[in-house]
């Protein structure tokens, strides 16, 4: 393998993906990203142009994709669109995105005969109880709970369906909720430390019960990379980092680290059909395959996440005011 096309490669965790790709390995990348407002060329700056290529165009366009999967070694497929609050004011990106999208890369890797990992949430299990020692396994029974986790739980299916039917060299992985550098500021850790840059309170959710499992996106990457090189074909694996919080935890931990006081933060409305608790069991990954993560310590992963967004306001500041005032408008 010596090319790989990387799928939403200008994203947050495709991003990642691709600084730990040229870190850690001699391929040539090119990254497929539509540029919609969760991307940016800047996150792939600095990277050599010699190994990393941009390639600005739609998943869901069977002109662009074939021609580009057909020129590389292996598909590693992040594009998506991924905001639970966008999913439920318009469905139809998600649709067009995460499943027709999916479709597409489908239809061309099997063309092509070429290695393809899908990329895909926890969130298609639904929620856990708060008091529920289970976490979600490769067996847990789907149970989407929005537009965004339903259109993912679909663009798994298909592939798995065509794993089967048509015998396309595929796998999938489904992964807890990533933090690190290059997160829109629309997501939770981001928003809330850059607020705190701001000078302004952090907001909290409804009582901030919700517990997620964290995983540091450098984790995360790590782990892609070794399934698309050991796992095996039509098989799934649950990526975690063992980082159960729940967000009134890491808005206090933010705070606190970030040298004001724990409860210096506002309560504001709960999300409409909130899941309540995420928890990833990836004992598979780690026997099968000998993966474990860099950062078993939350507190420290997310201070190296709260330094990276304090050296990189450049990255972040235009985009801040728009976000804020979306926010404002749904009293959140």
């Amino acid at each position: 393998m010596e090319r790989l096309l990387v799928t939403g490669g200008a994203g947050f965790i495709g991003s990642n993906f691709v600084h730990h790709l040229v870190e850690h390995t001699d391929l040539s990348v090119t990254v497929l990203d539509k540029l919609t407002y969760a991307a940016s060329r800047e996150s792939l700056a600095g990277l050599p142009e010699d190994r990393v290529q941009l390639v600005v165009g739609d998943i869901a366009d069977e002109d662009t994709v074939d021609p580009l999967v057909a020129a590389h070694d292996a598909v590693v497929h992040y594009a998506a669109e991924s905001h639970n609050d966008n999913s439920l004011h318009d469905p139809s990106p998600f649709i067009r995105t995460n499943i027709l999208g999916t479709y597409t890369i489908l239809e061309a890797v099997r063309k092509h005969d070429k290695r393809l990992h899908h990329v895909s949430t926890d969130e298609v299990y639904g929620d856990l109880e708060l008091d529920d020692p289970k976490r979600f396994t490769e067996d847990t029974p789907y149970n989407p709970s929005s537009p965004y986790s339903a259109s993912k739980a679909g663009s798994d299916h298909l592939v798995r369906a065509w794993v089967r039917s048509f015998g396309v060299r595929a796998t999938v992985s489904n992964c807890s909720n990533n933090y690190g550098p290059w997160q829109h500021i629309e997501k939770f850790i981001p928003r809330q430390i850059t607020n705190v840059i701001d000078g302004v309170r952090p907001k909290l959710y409804g009582s901030g019960e919700n517990v997620r499992d964290w995983i540091h996106a450098e984790d995360h990457s790590s782990a892609v990379l070794t399934i698309l090189e050991k796992g095996s074909i039509g098989e799934t694996y649950l990526i975690g980092a063992d980082g159960e919080k729940n967000n009134l935890e890491v808005v206090r931990l933010i705070l606190t680290l970030m040298g004001r006081s724990e409860d210096d933060f506002d309560h504001v409305n709960d999300r409409a059909g909130h899941d309540l608790r995420y928890a990833i069991e990836s004992g598979k990954l780690r026997q099968e395959l000998g993966w474990q993560p860099q950062y078993q310590n939350f507190e420290s992963g997310l201070a190296d996440t709260i330094a990276w967004y304090q050296e990189h306001e450049d990255w972040w500041r235009p985009h801040k005011d728009a976000t804020e005032a979306k926010y404002a408008q749904k009293g959140q």
